[in-house]
């Protein structure tokens, strides 16, 4: 997948080079070439291709939240840990973890 998208940047980089270099072509040309035809395209494909593996990336995440939720409700916890509530110092602060007066 990275050598397709390599090999198109170079393509992009020598339609930009050849784009400066030609004697009616400007640089401001050549860059908006290599954006509009070489980087804005192999982003949006890199993007879409990679979309499995960030699914399967937050599946893992989520099954390995899920199994540390499990472990600490059979050690007789509450689900994540014991909680207190926050001190502050101030009577009108919001007390409680969920910034919450009770």
């Amino acid at each position: 997948m990275y050598i397709i998208a390599i090999g198109w940047l170079y393509v992009a980089l020598m339609m930009s080079v050849a784009e400066a270099t030609n004697t009616t072509g400007t640089v401001l040309g050549a860059i908006i070439t290599f954006l509009l035809y070489g980087a804005g395209p192999v982003a949006l494909l890199m993007y879409i291709l990679g979309t499995p593996a960030r699914r399967k990336a937050i599946r893992a995440r989520e099954a390995q939240e899920a199994e540390m939720l499990r472990a600490s409700t059979t050690d007789g916890q509450a689900p994540g840990g014991p909680q207190e509530p926050v001190e502050t110092g101030r009577p009108d602060a919001p007390q409680g973890p969920a910034g919450r007066r009770d």
